[in-house]
């Protein structure tokens, strides 16, 4: 089979079709008001467009909540190609989306965003974190984004959205269209950015993209009473903290339960877990998830982490279809990430090293198909979707701290060698 065209990510963005843009109005403004959301603007009294909005990213919401802080204002942004696949491209660039993989380096992105802000003199939006927080706290961010801001010399500004993770987690998408809050500040001038050092403006993202839902949740008294509110929770919190073993947790209604050692946690209405028997390990959600990505920087550190599954392959070059490309392999160790796998009818491996994968995108049963990771190169994204079960949470914590290694390797080799 002969590989199919590529996605044209040199093709410029266009401002947004303003039928298309009140249509994400209509759709935006009312979901918002039921939720009685509120938005707070600090030191935005004199900023006009054209600047960079950062967003945190937790669930579809986050849109919606975009949508308004930046109205009336004119916006560019990204998506990714599965984004593009589901929504159609001609409907995705009316609305000046542009589109992009996750976790390469991608220089026509960055021409893209150069354009919108220098030419369209629009706001141009980007999610950092290039993925939904899995737990409600702040994900990754690459290095990558302070040297973006360096280049792109415009002001900064961060909206950082605090009740949209605990209405529609990954791991449970049952909307319970609970209430929104957001609060929109500029961190950074465009004199800022020309002056501040890559650290000092590292430390300014990192002072501003700091939160943790649940815990907003409690404090603010946010009472979701759904009768399911805590199915899927086991998909995020896959190790038990009593027996330590993997994999073996389930969870139906408002209750987690390990399989092994038949130990049960009741999630309340405020988000918080307390054992029915016994002690309550973790009664705070993100500590649980700290502790399972500790286990994993363990296991990285002492040489002895290891995976590998048989997984169903589909790729998508552009944003018409996935294609089916069968059976594969999947392996990860310290060293990096390989998949081998069929490629248009031809033998082929993929491997991302140790140093150039930050990150790894992952999806809870993404279309009802399963869970799935994808890792991309430029010009294809290889969805790869795993038969062992809840998996991919440690596959995700894993590919980021292997990174990490790396880099702190790198740093221990060139002192040793200075």
């Amino acid at each position: 089979m002969k590989k199919p065209r590529s996605f044209d990510f040199k093709k410029k963005p266009k401002n947004p079709s303003c039928l298309m843009y009140l249509a994400k109005g209509i759709i935006s403004f009312p979901d918002l008001k039921k939720r009685e959301f509120t938005l707070e603007k600090i030191n935005m009294e004199e900023l006009n467009p054209p600047y960079l909005l950062l967003v945190t990213h937790s669930s579809m919401v986050d849109f919606n909540v975009m949508v308004k802080a930046t109205h009336p204002y004119r916006i560019n942004n990204v998506m990714t190609l599965e984004g593009f696949n589901t929504y159609t491209e001609p409907l995705m660039r009316s609305l000046g989306v542009i589109g992009t993989r996750k976790f390469i380096n991608d220089i026509h992105l960055v021409r893209n965003i150069k354009y919108s802000l220098e030419k369209l003199k629009n706001i141009f939006v980007l999610f950092p974190e290039a993925r939904y927080s899995l737990d409600g706290c702040t994900s990754y961010i690459p290095k990558s984004t302070e040297k973006l801001i360096k280049v792109l010399k415009v002001p900064v500004v961060v909206l950082k959205i605090q009740g949209n993770f605990i209405t529609c987690p990954q791991w449970n998408k049952i909307n319970k269209k609970t209430k929104v809050q957001a609060q929109m500040v500029q961190i950074l001038t465009a004199e800022d950015c020309k002056n501040l050092s890559l650290e000092e403006i590292r430390n300014r993202l990192d002072s501003h993209f700091v939160y943790d839902d649940f815990k907003w949740q409690q404090e603010n008294k946010i009472r979701i009473d759904h009768p399911r509110r805590a199915e899927g929770l086991h998909r995020l919190l896959y190790k038990c903290p009593a027996c330590k073993k993997e994999s073996r947790m389930e969870s139906k209604g408002s209750v987690l339960s390990c399989k092994n050692c038949n130990k049960s946690w009741e999630m309340n209405e405020y988000g918080e877990l307390k054992a029915l028997e016994g002690s309550t390990e973790f009664s705070h959600i993100p500590h649980w998830s700290n502790w399972q990505r500790e286990c994993v920087r363990k296991e990285i550190e002492e040489g002895t982490y290891y995976f590998e599954d048989k997984v169903k392959v589909e790729t998508l070059p552009g944003s018409l279809r996935f294609y089916k490309q069968g059976e594969g392999t999947l392996i990860q160790t310290r060293e990096g990430t390989t998949l081998t796998c069929n490629y248009y009818g031809q033998p082929y491996t993929l491997f991302r090293s140790a140093k150039s994968l930050e990150s790894m995108h992952i999806e809870y049963d993404y279309l009802k198909r399963g869970d799935c990771v994808d890792i991309s190169i430029p010009e294809d994204s290889f969805w790869c979707y795993v038969s062992k079960k809840d998996c991919i949470t440690k596959l995700s914590y894993a590919t980021e701290e292997i990174y990490q290694y790396a880099c702190r390797q790198k740093q221990k080799n060139s002192v040793a060698g200075g």
